[in-house]
């Protein structure tokens, strides 16, 4: 029998964001139905139809369903069927369909099309997706006064705040990270206020614990607050005083790698002669992956100073999972939840674990991972990673929108911005797309507004040291503050928690770590995009249609782009036409723009590199 190839089959006959094609839209809970329809012209003569569910985590096992012909229509064919999901499965399922002829060449059959099937037994607190995130590098956010103590190793405090971050290698070669700022949790407690004006629901530190690097991702004691930084009591009433204003509060869980001058590895004996590298008899040995011990172990990315831990170790595990452990301690003393370092270097098992030790200590704690790609499909160590299948993350860092938006705001297509964010919201459950961590700069990526401001990150046109020591020019700054206006307003009005990395609001410019990393510039910020930035966060905090209403694209076509969010009679229309011309846009109805008050008649003019947040107009 001839058979055709499977590119030949018309993909105008189905689409999965079609709800003529497909109910619901995107990902399904495990036991539920999905409602699959192919739409044939009456002409092609087609006779039957029918699909294949190929589950992946089952070992590729195959079941094939009838769709059943429903009804012709203005010449076209229905071939429908409400299929169920195996309530016992969790993960990605690939479908796709067969259409057979009565004559030669017989039969199409389509591409795979992606379903992912997750847990939706469990209740996931929604209370971080709703509002505004603001991300924090504690040593660079605040400083009182000049810490009174250091600390372990070789540390030391620069006097003058408005230093930059020393860059420069040792005379070893070596960029050792031990110039520190001072900032600290008292400096964050006294920016409350600043915080709940900005409009901030949740603050996400990076890494608070006691370690040698100012970035603290090199853990020397996960029991213990840096001494830099305050004391547990110190956290305890940042915590409590935070939750008074409607704050939460996330750590940084570093759990893949620890340092190497930590009390648990000790390999400098800075915390004299116990830890897994100076005893072989130590507590911590059996939690590292030695190849030859002392001196030849697994390490992160083949860092030497970052040793890997052994992952299934029990006492690890027990040490991070069990009820006096990591996790729960300290949610316990204040905090909300975590924030998973390179979630997918650690086992499924593991996360699953984290994840299970944050809802025994409290119901609504949160784990979110750090996945750079779409996490509903993420690979890794040849693994399907199960991030967003249910008892997991309860969302991942957007990475993804990021990618999109920063492509859209310097001359993308606003098309393939809709393409790539209906994909990832096809692909993720629900509750992952509206608790993604949504974010333009991080304290792994390059300041926003210099990138915006550039055009490019530089790091393949420009040395090391052109890019520390680049001021920018104030037409790219005004060009990188325009662009970022635009990208804030989609940030804030898309689904999933707006994240602003600290300084981004008050215009902090520099390239990749650690001229990302400078200290926030109390008395020096940008007045005009703080206060836009805090009228976002307002906005954002008090319109429910923006915390959780659903999306839909009224207009992408180069430099516009449009979306709505609706809930509960509710609208708000983002619009943001980042070209150098005017464009308009169709409106339902009259509106006014939440961020001026100007008023919009149903046909809208979008002036150019300009964005709107509009509102049914009284």
């Amino acid at each position: 029998m001839e058979e055709m190839k499977r590119e030949d089959f018309d993909p105008s006959l189905f689409h999965p964001w079609d709800s003529k094609c497909k109910a619901p839209f995107g990902a399904v809970a495990a036991g539920e139905s999905v409602k699959l329809s192919v739409h044939p012209p009456r002409s092609l003569g087609f006779v039957q139809a029918s699909v294949t569910f190929r589950f992946e985590q089952w070992e590729d096992r195959e079941e094939t369903y009838p769709l059943i012909w429903q009804d012709t229509a203005l010449g076209v064919d229905t071939f429908s069927a409400d299929i169920p999901v195996p309530a016992d499965y969790q993960g990605l399922i690939w479908y796709s369909f067969r259409l057979d002829f009565s004559t030669p060449p017989y039969l199409k059959i389509s591409q795979e099309y992606q379903l992912t099937v997750y847990d939706g037994s469990e209740t996931v607190p929604t209370w971080f997706g709703d509002g505004m995130c603001y991300q924090i590098f504690p040593d660079r956010f605040c400083r009182l006064e000049l810490p009174r103590g250091l600390g372990p190793g070789d540390r030391w405090v620069h006097e003058n705040w408005s230093d930059h971050p020393v860059w420069q290698p040792d005379e070893n070669g070596e960029i050792t990270n031990r110039d520190f700022f001072g900032g600290s949790l008292a400096g964050v407690e006294s920016k409350l206020d600043y915080l709940a004006d900005l409009g901030v629901e949740t603050i996400y530190f990076c890494p608070i614990f006691e370690a040698l690097e100012n970035h603290r991702y090199g853990t020397a004691d996960y029991e213990k607050i840096d001494p830099m930084l305050g004391s547990e009591k110190d956290f305890e009433r940042l915590c409590r005083k935070a939750h008074a204003k409607g704050i939460h509060v996330i750590l940084d869980g570093v759990f893949n790698h620890v340092g190497w001058a930590s009390k648990y590895f000790n390999a400098t004996g800075v915390y004299g002669d116990g830890g897994a590298a100076r005893d072989e008899h130590s507590p911590y040995h059996d939690w590292f992956l030695w190849e030859h011990w002392p001196d030849q172990y697994k390490s992160w990315w083949g860092f030497k100073t970052l040793p890997d831990f052994n992952k299934t170790n029990p006492d690890f595990l027990n040490f991070l999972c069990g009820e006096k452990g990591v996790i729960r301690s300290w949610l316990r003393r204040g905090a909300d939840g975590w924030r998973l370092d390179v979630a997918d270097e650690l086992p499924d098992e593991m996360v699953h674990a984290l994840h299970a030790a944050a809802r025994a200590e409290k119901k609504d704690g949160l784990i979110i991972g750090e996945v750079w790609e779409d996490g509903s499909i993420k690979m890794a160590y040849d693994v399907r990673r199960k991030h967003v299948w249910g008892g997991h993350c309860d969302g991942l860092m957007n990475y993804p929108l990021r990618n999109a938006l920063i492509s859209f705001l310097l001359g993308g297509d606003a098309q393939q911005f809709m393409l790539d964010m209906e994909t990832i919201r096809e692909h993720y459950p629900p509750f992952a797309f509206h608790n993604a961590m949504n974010s333009l700069g991080t304290h792994d990526t390059l300041r926003i507004l210099t990138f915006l401001g550039t055009g490019s990150d530089h790091r393949g046109d420009w040395s090391r040291e052109q890019r520390a020591n680049y001021t920018m020019t104030e037409e790219e700054y005004r060009q990188g503050v325009w662009r970022l206006k635009l990208g804030l307003a989609l940030l804030f009005a898309f689904p999933g928690a707006p994240t602003v990395y600290y300084g981004d609001e008050a215009g902090v410019t520099g390239f990749e770590d650690p001229f990302n990393r400078k200290p926030f510039p109390w008395g020096s910020e940008d007045k005009d995009l703080q206060g836009f930035v805090a009228k976002l966060g307002r906005l954002r905090k008090t319109v429910p249609a923006l915390r959780r209403g659903e999306i839909a694209y009224l207009a992408a076509d180069k430099g516009l782009l449009a979306f709505s969010r609706t809930l509960d009679g509710e609208t708000v229309i983002a619009a943001a036409n980042r070209g150098d011309r005017g464009a308009h846009l169709e409106l339902s109805f009259p509106c006014v723009d939440a961020l001026t008050g100007e008023c919009f008649p149903q046909r809208a003019y979008i002036p150019a590199q300009r964005a709107v947040l509009l509102q049914k107009a009284p």
